[in-house]
């Protein structure tokens, strides 16, 4: 067994183009806010301080890692922040891999990790996943920024 991946993708919580234009947004209207009301009333510049806030978190989130998906070893682990337990795969377990759409939904929150209904879901941002079903029946989806390099090295590592 090698120790070389197969696969290696990292996911930042800041960088969806959907919440980037919310928080965008959010801050032009701080801006236009506090420039509209300087000269009236004395507590103007708490506009511009939010403003900034919202400018400034939205840079740090997008060197912010959600987490990471690594193929290797017949085996899918996802790493994900500092007090999220790693999340590891059996590809040996695996009877389905299909690439799907993540959601209908225009905006998704990020989840790791997240048990519902059945499924095991880990998005960070992007349209496309890939969704594996164990021989139990469990569903994992793992939204992905690279659908076609996930799902052909998934692939791969179940035919070894």
């Amino acid at each position: 067994m090698h120790n070389h991946p197969e696969f290696i993708e990292k996911q930042y919580l800041g960088r969806d183009y959907s919440r980037i234009s919310v928080r965008l947004v959010l801050a032009l209207f701080c801006f236009a806010a506090y420039f509209i009301t300087e000269g009236r009333e004395e507590n103007a510049a708490l506009f511009l301080v939010v403003g900034c806030g919202i400018l400034l978190v939205s840079v740090i989130m997008m060197f912010l890692l959600h987490f990471k998906t690594t193929v290797r070893n017949q085996s899918i682990v996802l790493d994900g922040l500092w007090t999220t337990k790693m999340v590891k795969i059996d590809l040996n377990s695996i009877v389905k891999v299909e690439r799907t759409p993540y959601s209908s939904y225009i905006i998704n929150n990020p989840v790791y990790n997240l048990h519902q209904k059945g499924t095991v879901r880990f998005y960070a941002g992007g349209e496309d996943a890939v969704k594996l079903t164990d021989k139990d029946g469990l569903l994992y989806i793992i939204g992905t920024q690279c659908p076609s390099e996930l799902e052909q090295s998934i692939m791969a590592q179940m035919g070894k």
